[in-house]
């Protein structure tokens, strides 16, 4: 399996390519092309344009949650019937941060006339070894809801503890390899459902960590990791450079993201 980054806020020196604060992954998986997540513009249509990547080609888009930052980008996808989606229950309600929209564009109603829609609840394989873990259980006490997230639900808005958050792992011949978005529901918390689906060891990690100030769910979040012996972190999107520094300070191998670099997992 081969995942290149389209879009994060990072960019590499002398790529000429976009970034911007939001996140978008292009995975091949066989005869699969896949996108986890669309940014929040034309960044990812863009940099692959760039990269030399046919995104006419790409028959299955997945959403790891719905705000902006990673569906605002659906605005610049040719949209075909052909195409599957899949989402978690809630991705398309209206939410907001601090009186800050954040919703996806589409309604669903929207959605499902511009795409094949499945809503995933529950882990599904989504191509060979490929599996979209569905909602999150929360199980951790120290991973923590953001309370100035809000949804609106029957007419009130309400706290949002991002219950619609996924991700997805690979399962390698020689471990696991989650890919996740903004990990809302709690890093550990995935890689702990990733674990008892499949009897071995997490080898790497790529995507946002939503971790950014030192506190006790950083501290707690960097022991599991080391607990856990992964091999190879890339922390992106929405993990601070703080946090990575502490990381890498703790003894974690931590790796540079930006857009256009490439992951191939076996």
């Amino acid at each position: 399996m081969k995942l290149t980054v389209l879009c994060d806020n990072n960019v590499f020196i002398d790529s000429y390519l976009l970034g911007e604060p939001a996140l978008s992954f292009y995975i091949e998986n066989e005869n699969d092309k896949i996108l986890f997540d669309l940014g929040y513009s034309y960044v990812f249509k863009f940099n692959a344009e760039k990269l030399k990547i046919d995104l006419s080609k790409v028959d299955k888009v997945v959403l790891s949650h719905g705000h902006d930052d990673h569906t605002h980008g659906l605005k610049w996808f040719k949209f075909s019937a052909k195409t599957k989606l899949y989402f978690c229950d809630g991705c398309f309600d209206r939410k907001e941060v601090e009186n800050i929209e954040l919703t996806a564009p589409y309604t669903k109603e929207e959605m499902e006339t511009k795409f094949d829609l499945t809503e995933v609840k529950s882990p599904m394989e989504i191509s060979n070894n490929l599996i979209l873990l569905g909602p999150i259980e929360r199980k951790t006490s120290f991973e923590k809801d953001n309370p100035k997230l809000k949804t609106l639900k029957n007419g009130q808005w309400v706290q949002d503890s991002v219950l619609d958050d996924t991700a997805l792992v690979y399962n390698g011949y020689d471990g696991l390899y989650v890919i996740t978005a903004c990990s809302h529901s709690g890093i550990c918390n995935i890689c702990e459902k990733a674990k008892r689906m499949f009897d071995k060891p997490i080898k790497a990690i790529i995507g946002g960590l939503h971790l950014f100030d030192l506190n006790e769910q950083t501290q707690k979040t960097i022991s599991y990791l080391k607990e856990q012996k992964i091999e190879n972190l890339y922390p992106c999107h929405c993990t601070s450079l703080a946090v990575k520094a502490k990381m890498i300070n703790e003894g974690l191998n931590v790796h540079e993201v930006g857009c256009g670099m490439e992951l191939i997992f076996e």
